[in-house]
């Protein structure tokens, strides 16, 4: 059974900085891409970052991009979001995703339930 359990959430100050974790089981990582989404309340979901295997990139979206990174750990089956100088526009829920074909691409097969990051003073 495939899982992706998020979590690392919380509240952090402006300025701050917070790691978001995202364990993956019933798949192997390595063969997968992994997407971090976010969705604020009254607005679209964003795809911020990607990591794939198959086409050895990672990929930040425009908005995360210098202050946010990604990066992979197969032994432990978990991709993590470093996210640095957050912002109060960075309030979401976070969400991973997964792709069984390992690129990074609209639609995803698998997600996770989200978890909360609030950045306010």
């Amino acid at each position: 059974q495939v899982q992706l359990v998020e979590s690392g959430g919380g509240l952090v100050q402006p300025g701050g900085s917070l790691r978001l974790s995202c364990t993956v089981s019933g798949f192997p990582l390595e063969s997968y891409a992994v997407a971090w989404f976010r969705q604020a309340p009254g607005k679209e979901r964003e795809e911020i970052s990607c990591i794939s295997t198959k086409e050895g990139k990672t990929y930040y979206g425009d908005s995360v991009k210098g202050r946010f990174t990604m990066s992979r750990d197969s032994t432990n089956n978990t991709v993590y979001l470093q996210m640095t100088s957050l912002k109060p526009e960075d309030t979401a829920v976070y969400h991973c995703a997964a792709d069984q074909f390992g690129i990074c691409s609209w639609p995803y097969d698998y997600w996770g339930q989200g978890t909360q990051v609030t950045v306010s003073s």
